[in-house]
């Protein structure tokens, strides 16, 4: 097996917190607030963490239910992505996306996860309130499962929704190590005939040489040339102990980049929709349910068959606009949460956004196209109902130029929308750098998770992302669903165009250290994360 040699010097310039037995020990240090409250600097014998009882007591009124057990891997695999090309990469089981992990609201999951790859990983449960020491960010709110290892997760899953999981150790996501998380709803209102969960994707690993290790080296030196990104390739330290203290979520989860493979730098992707410069990265394949549009998946159904739409945007650097040749789509959730019903021609999502969309579907064969936004390449699945030839894998259907739904746009279904309050703490959060020096940040600092932004149990808390650069960030709050202002969708995961603010409003309700961070893996890698800490 391949065992890569890592590097010795941290890639964000920030030492993870040290663990204990278990459960993690407090960083050393303090975090920074800008609150309504003044709060400012707090040690960090203050805050709640991992390992505090308050995660305890506030799972127990979650009323964990009926165990659903499941078994996991992740591991170096063979993955066939359809026209003749099979890639070597990382997946959950073996398969791409991995298998769907599907329970009811109520239940609790009992996951385990063997973790047999070349080096440390953890699992991220995107978009579920969850038990702060289940969340799956190595060396804040776990220790990393290291290579050999493995790790028992188990939490309740209290709402129904869209969900997925993927790691949160270094640039993992963008190899194949992904699936989707389906939470039914025991009384679940909306009617359908068939169900169906679309995973988006943009694709590079294993291609002509490429990593996303080799991708992040390249992005760190910057358009201006300058090298951001230097690290040693040292020999590599032995993890026995889960010696971190010297070591980035990076360094020590992914393997060292290597010189080859083509570049990946990607210059001159524009969308009006995103404000402007559309992405970082030219991936050479754009996926749907981990197939090329050579080699499409079909779906079959019934003329006049209601459908439910799962779509999932697990891409790394890409935005992704989807339409289904012939139809018009009903937006009905968007993260998991329902919203006003919404007629809309196509539907667009930043990565780790989620939209559910109901359809009823005519006679013939018909395109589910997903448009890599601004990059003018697509994804594609078949829908086939009756007869007629399959889609080019060219085909770019009609509606994807009509009226296209954004989560910014959408309204909060009443029964999920949060009660009218003044904000207890308002916290600031500007996004700052440049694809030009690649140093993306929160408030002009890379990632330290030492750094926590407090807040309260049972405050109403506002965070205002800030915008102050060229590009568009879909920003991700662990743990938590927000609320956009004005009666607007419950979110976890919300674009920020450039240049512009996004006020955003959650009740305080779930303790712990839990991540704030671009959704853009790239982004996040070089920096542009930070740590949301609830105070005892």
């Amino acid at each position: 097996m391949f065992r890569p040699r890592l590097p010795r010097r941290t890639v964000l310039g920030a030492g993870l917190a040290a663990a204990g037995t278990g459960l993690l020990a407090a960083c050393s240090g303090g975090g920074a607030g800008h609150s309504s409250r003044g709060d400012g600097m707090a040690p960090a014998a203050d805050y709640i963490t991992p390992d505090s009882k308050e995660i305890g007591a506030t799972e127990a009124l979650r009323r964990p239910g009926s165990e659903r057990k499941v078994k996991l891997t992740a591991a170096e695999t063979p993955l066939d992505l359809g026209g003749g090309r099979t890639v070597r990469s990382w997946a959950y089981g073996g398969e791409l996306p991995g298998r769907e992990v599907r329970v009811t609201a109520g239940d609790t999951l009992a996951l385990t996860l063997a973790n047999n790859l070349p080096v440390a990983t953890t699992v991220h449960w995107h978009g579920l309130a969850l038990r702060n020491d289940m969340d799956g960010v190595p060396g804040l709110t776990q220790r990393d499962i290291r290579a050999g290892g493995s790790f028992d997760y188990r939490f309740a899953v209290s709402h129904p929704g869209t969900y997925w999981f993927h790691p949160h150790s270094g640039t993992q996501l963008d190899r194949g190590l992904y699936a989707p998380l389906i939470v039914e709803d025991p009384k679940e209102p909306l009617t359908y005939d068939r169900e169906w969960v679309i995973v988006l994707d943009d694709w590079l690993d294993g291609v002509d040489g490429s990593t996303p290790e080799a991708v992040l080296a390249e992005l760190r030196k910057g358009m201006g040339g300058m090298d951001h990104g230097d690290m040693d390739m040292g020999e590599s330290g032995s993890m026995e102990g889960h010696d971190m203290s010297n070591m980035s979520m990076s360094a020590a989860t992914s393997p060292a980049p290597t010189p080859s493979g083509p570049s990946r730098m990607l210059m001159g992707a524009t969308s009006d929709l995103l404000g402007g410069d559309a992405g970082d990265v030219a991936y050479p394949y754009y996926l749907i349910n981990g197939r090329t549009p050579e080699n499409p998946q079909t779906f079959t159904a019934k003329p006049g068959d209601r459908i439910r739409l799962r779509i999932i945007n697990a891409g790394g650097d890409t935005a992704f606009r989807v339409a289904l040749g012939g139809h018009r789509l009903t937006v009905t959730h968007t993260d998991g949460f329902p919203v006003e019903h919404t007629r809309a021609d196509a539907l667009l999502l930043g990565m780790g956004e989620r939209f559910d969309a109901l359809v009823t579907v005519g006679n013939g064969t018909f395109p589910l196209t997903a448009l890599a936004e601004g990059k003018n390449r697509t994804a594609l699945a078949v829908l086939r109902t009756g007869g007629g030839a399959a889609p080019s894998a060219a085909v770019r259907p009609k509606e994807l130029s009509g009226k296209v739904a954004q989560a910014g746009q959408l309204k909060a279904a009443e029964s999920v929308r949060l009660a009218s309050r003044k904000p207890d703490t308002t916290i600031e959060l500007k996004l700052t750098g440049s694809m030009m020096n690649y140093d993306w940040a929160v408030n002009g600092k890379t990632y330290d998770p030492a750094q926590r932004y407090p807040v309260r149990s049972g405050e109403r808390v506002r965070l205002s992302f800030v915008n102050t650069t060229t590009m568009w960030h879909p920003m991700h709050l662990h743990g938590h669903t927000f609320a956009l202002a004005g009666g607007g969708a419950r979110k976890d995961t919300s674009i920020v165009l450039p240049g512009k603010r996004l006020d955003v409003d959650f009740d305080a309700a779930n303790p712990g250290l839990w991540m704030i961070h671009c959704h853009n893996v790239y982004h996040a890698e070089s920096g542009m994360m930070t740590v949301l800490g609830y105070r005892k």
